[in-house]
């Protein structure tokens, strides 16, 4: 260690770092009997770690450290999210290519992330560039095909022009449908696709999302919508000329009020209209706008028939009716839809009332005025023929049983997931194209299919690659040319949570004994952007692994927290905006300790917060202090009296902290509030020093208290940790140490410390109002029994008369007009009252507290019981507030 006066922060880092390395110490067994999974979303290996890395695996980190230290075996990987267009890219542009350009960044990156002393058992590895691991890839979309889930197909899909490559819908962000990569607005072509049927999983997705109570409920509110799951109906409305044309409904008990029919640009009859129908052209190639602030459409000439009232409605094209959600038509009820209102006053179209609120008089339901705006909830049937007087459930029903056609349908917003890329840098689809056998899948023993060399080239470079295009046909043997389409990357992440528990396995993709035994992971952590995305597509996978290979676990994540952004002066870090702090540089200047130490503090995991210099530099300092206290005691430097009866109060007082810091803290760390851990680990460093300051210290309890107080920060600042208990003399390493054992209960932790921190602030306001200057003593009174008895009846108690209760009890009545007016008091306050501590157990601990506000005050300070203090000032004092009296 440096002297005193410095804190050498890379010689601490580096020392502990190869010890840790040496001695394997994050190596996790494969056969092991209470595991614990903790994994954070891997990265993509873009070249730097940015601060959103450092806070993920930060977080992940202290909770795998922690975990350890009460006794799990923790799985705790790291691996790379390592294909994807991005490497493509930069590989063009730097004439070289994408693998050798992706292992670099893997390098810097690990080195980077070994520096901030993250404990992963790198024999877990994994790359999902490398043959190694893609072959397995190829594996999955195999068993998708041979168990009808993966099929070929044409589809209208999503084509991002930049990218040079098709978008599953996931990909297409916000209103404006912009690629989720690069921002470029995303066309539409019609292409042959692979597609994976995750349609098939729609109803367990979406049921079981109700199951995941460890997630985030704005993460699984994301996953309702995205799947989109409607009841409804689907009903016929004819149109003249071409027959029935079937709408879906949510809200069939509303059909009376159907004044019109609308169809999609690119229905199949909107399209016919087309050719003979100029404003129907027109609107269709220059006006439509799916993205429009306003609902817009065009009447055409035809009529459809109303199948409740049979009355001709008016059928328009318009733009907010989409061909892929529902049937791509739909019936007008402008009386009862927000849209459909503002489309019908748009279009002139009529609007009507069928649908009443339920009258709460039981009379007749009166008809709502909806002339300026939708009536949109359910209610009692109005102007709807023999169906008046129905509630809307049963209308529904009715209706679905009585309209020729109608039937209940179930639709979903979720389509199925396609697959296909025109890019290289992604793994070969396992397919030939036989011209007389069609798409042939690559039989399993001549997987992987390896990339070719990168061919520098616009669009697709395996189009350009004729050597490996060119195969033969696993089944006739005649020529065949292989699939160049690559999978989308979102197939790597879906399952690589399932190759760290048997990385090296050769013959499948993953171990299933072990996968049953570790899965699902305990806890995950990573970005909320992903909610539905990769997190969707790894319970779909999941689920199927369940269903095909005999996964025991249906679902893959218990847990979920997804953490804040890293901010600068409200902003996002980014390098576009020139606002982006090097976690490099902050390790250099002040040690990895310092910078997820800070992380930590700076605000709950699951929020944003800014980053600051000066909440850096103030861990740096915290951490400064805490290698002195440790160095002073350890070196013999206290003070050398022995201690009085006041000293050992204060030793009890000090003792009652210590256990109280590893109660609340252990609280903290299991609910992932590691900004709460860390300041009352750091409360515990601050009293010890106090502690120092003020008494004869009683060495046990000082060395007790600096032992907990590292094994707590351990998890967050390992590498001082680390070096501040071999200077306690500790065997082993910290992270192996037991976590500290307490019986103390959180809550009267709170209520004690409550108690103190309200009664030294009395003090403060007594002396600053009466003007004190210099206190000569200081009485605490604690309140009479009687007073503690009514207070635990009141906070217990749901009776209206509460002073009548309170005089039942003999030892509160025989207080006469005191315990009348204390109850008064409490009867208005009782909204507000909370549990004490007990008599006993209030005294002591103002007792054991009292040196605090000697300190403070340098005062004599005396607690006294309610019969030792003068009648007028013991007759202030209430439970959890006692009377104080100061003298000068």
């Amino acid at each position: 260690m440096h002297d005193d006066d410095g804190y050498d922060h890379t010689a601490v880092e580096r020392r502990w770092q190869e010890a840790w390395d040496d001695a394997s110490a994050y190596r996790t067994p494969d056969d092991v009997e209470d595991p614990t999974y903790v994994l954070g979303m891997y990265p993509y290996p873009s070249g730097q770690l940015h601060m959103g890395h450092v806070r993920n695996y930060t977080i992940t980190d202290a909770y795998a450290r922690y975990r350890r230290l009460r006794g799990d075996d923790v799985l705790h990987p790291m691996g790379w999210d390592a294909f994807g267009l991005p490497a493509e890219n930069a590989a063009k542009e730097r004439d070289t290519n994408p693998r050798d350009w992706t292992f670099d960044c893997i390098e810097t990156m690990k080195g980077q992330m070994e520096s901030m002393g993250f404990g992963y058992d790198w024999e877990r590895e994994v790359t999902t560039c490398t043959p190694e691991y893609y072959r397995w890839n190829q594996w999955l979309f195999r068993r998708f095909v041979e168990e009808d889930l993966a099929e070929r197909r044409d589809a209208e899909v999503n084509w991002c022009p930049s990218c040079e490559t098709v978008l599953a819908d996931e990909q297409v962000e916000g209103d404006d449908e912009l690629c989720w990569r690069c921002g470029t607005p995303v066309e539409q072509r019609d292409l042959e696709q692979w597609f994976l049927k995750i349609t098939e999983y729609a109803d367990e997705l979406v049921e079981d999302i109700d199951d995941l109570e460890g997630w985030p409920d704005s993460v699984r509110q994301m996953q309702r919508n995205w799947i989109g799951r409607q009841y409804g109906s689907r009903v016929n409305f004819e149109i003249a000329g071409y027959g029935d044309v079937e709408a879906f409904t949510t809200r069939l008990d509303t059909i009376f009020g159907a004044t019109f029919f609308a169809l999609a640009p690119d229905h199949p009859i909107a399209e016919d209209l087309l050719e003979t129908d100029d404003a129907v052209h027109e609107f269709v190639h220059h006006e439509a706008d799916p993205d429009g602030d306003e609902p817009n459409g065009v009447e055409t000439d035809l009529t459809a028939t109303n199948p409740a009232t049979g009355e001709e409605v008016p059928v328009f094209v318009a733009d907010f009716v989409l061909s892929d959600v529902g049937t791509g038509a739909l019936m007008g009820v402008p009386g009862h839809d927000d849209r459909d209102h503002a489309f019908a006053e748009k279009m002139g179209a009529p609007i009507e009332p069928v649908v009443a609120p339920e009258p709460e008089d039981g009379g007749e339901p009166e008809a709502p005025d909806v002339s300026e705006r939708a009536y949109t909830e359910d209610g009692v049937l109005v102007n709807s023929g023999e169906y008046s007087g129905l509630d809307s459930e049963t209308a529904r029903e009715r209706l679905t049983e009585d309209l020729d056609g109608a039937a209940h349908h179930t639709q979903y917003r979720l389509r199925d997931w396609g697959i296909s890329r025109q890019r290289y840098w992604g793994t070969p689809i396992p397919v030939v194209h036989c011209d007389d056998c069609g798409p042939v899948l690559v039989p399993e023993e001549d997987l992987p299919v390896e990339l070719p060399e990168f061919i520098n080239t616009t669009g697709n470079p395996l189009d350009e690659a004729e050597e490996w295009k060119q195969t033969t046909c696993p089944e006739c043997g005649g020529d065949a040319t292989r699939e160049t389409d690559t999978m989308d990357t979102f197939v790597d992440s879906s399952w690589y949570f399932l190759r760290y528990v048997s990385p090296g396995l050769e013959d499948a993709p993953f171990d299933l004994e072990r996968a049953n035994d570790w899965m699902p992971v305990d806890q995950y952590v990573g970005g909320i952007e992903h909610a539905v995305m990769h997190l969707l597509y790894s319970r779909f996978v999941t689920k199927t692994l369940a269903d095909h290979e005999g996964l025991e676990h249906r679902e893959p994540f218990t847990n979920l927290l997804a953490q804040g952004m890293v901010q600068l002066e409200g902003e996002k870090m980014s390098k576009s905006k020139g606002n982006v702090v090097s976690p490099q540089a902050i390790v250099e200047e002040y040690g990895a300790d310092t910078a997820r130490l800070f992380m930590m503090q700076a605000a709950q995991p699951e929020r944003d917060f800014d980053w600051s210099d000066k909440g850096v530099r103030s861990a740096y300092q915290f951490l400064t202090r805490l290698k002195e206290t440790v160095e002073s005691f350890a070196s013999g430097d206290l003070a050398s009296e022995a201690p009085d009866d006041a000293d050992a109060a204060v030793a009890g007082y000090v003792e009652s902290e210590i256990d109280a810091a590893v109660a609340v803290t252990t609280e903290e760390y299991d609910d992932l509030t590691f900004n709460a851990a860390v300041r009352e680990a750091q409360g515990l460093v601050n009293t010890l020093r106090q502690y120092r300051e003020y008494a004869a210290v009683d060495p046990d309890t000082f060395e007790r208290g600096l032992e907990v107080a590292v094994t707590l920060l351990s998890p967050v600042a390992p590498h001082i940790c680390e070096e501040l208990w071999d200077e306690l003399d500790r065997d082993g390493f910290v992270v192996d140490a037991e976590w500290p054992a307490t019986d103390a209960d959180r809550d009267v932790v709170a209520r004690r410390r409550r108690l103190v921190e309200n009664t030294r602030e009395d003090v403060r306001q007594i002396v600053d109002v009466a003007g004190i200057e210099d206190p000569e003593r200081i009485d605490i009174v604690v309140t009479p029994e009687w007073k503690y008895e009514a207070h635990g009846i009141a906070v217990e108690s749901d009776a209206p008369n509460l002073i009548g209760e309170l005089m039942q009890h003999d030892a509160i009545k025989r207080h006469g007009d005191d315990a009348a007016s204390y109850g008064q008091d409490l009867q208005e306050e009782r909204e507000a009252l909370q549990p004490v501590l007990d008599p006993e157990t209030e005294y002591e601990a103002l007792e054991a507290a009292a040196w605090l506000v000697e300190r403070e005050f340098d005062a004599d300070v005396r607690v006294l019981t309610a019969e030792e203090a003068p009648d007028d000032v013991a007759a202030k004092a209430q439970p959890s507030r006692p009377a104080i009296d100061i003298s000068e």
